[in-house]
C-alpha cells in the first residue's frame, strides 16, 4: 500500500474512535512526519461545542505530544456527499505546523489540496511578525 493509501487507512481507523454524541458526525485524520510516522486523531465533542477538538487538531496534539515532527501532509475523512474540507481554525493550525498537502476525502473520492489553496496568505502578518 502506498503513502497516501496508509494515511488514508489510519484516518478511517481514527474516525471509529470520534466521540461525538451531539452530532454524530465523525471525523478522522492522520498526519504524516516528513521521516513517515503517521499520527491518527478524530474528533472529540463536548457539550459546550465551542470546546470539541477536530480531527485534525487531536492529531496535531497528538504527534507534538510524541515529540514528532515537522509535518508533510494530513488526510481527513469523514461519512459526508462530498470529501470533508477542515475549517477555519484547523486550516490555521495546520498552518502553524508547516503541513502543505491536504487529503480530502469520503468513501467515494479522494481530493488533494495545498494549504495555501485552503488558506492563502496564512503567515502573512501573522507568523511574518518584523518585530
Amino acid at each position: 500500500m502506498n503513502i497516501e493509501g496508509k494515511l488514508l487507512e489510519a484516518a478511517w481507523q481514527a474516525r471509529e474512535n470520534a466521540y461525538a454524541p451531539y452530532s454524530n458526525f465523525k471525523v478522522g485524520a492522520a498526519l504524516l512526519t516528513t521521516d513517515g510516522l503517521i499520527f491518527g486523531g478524530c474528533n472529540v465533542e463536548n457539550i459546550s461545542y465551542g470546546l470539541t477538538n477536530c480531527a485534525e487538531r487531536v492529531a496535531i496534539g497528538a504527534a507534538v505530544a510524541a515529540g514528532a515532527g515537522p509535518f508533510a501532509e494530513v488526510a481527513v475523512v469523514a461519512d459526508t456527499t462530498e470529501p470533508i474540507s477542515p475549517c477555519g481554525a484547523c486550516r490555521q493550525v495546520l498552518a502553524e505546523f508547516g503541513v502543505k498537502s491536504i487529503i480530502l476525502a469520503n468513501r467515494v473520492s479522494i481530493i488533494r489540496f495545498s494549504l495555501d489553496e485552503l488558506l492563502p496568505r496564512a503567515s502573512t502578518g501573522i507568523l511574518d511578525s518584523t518585530t
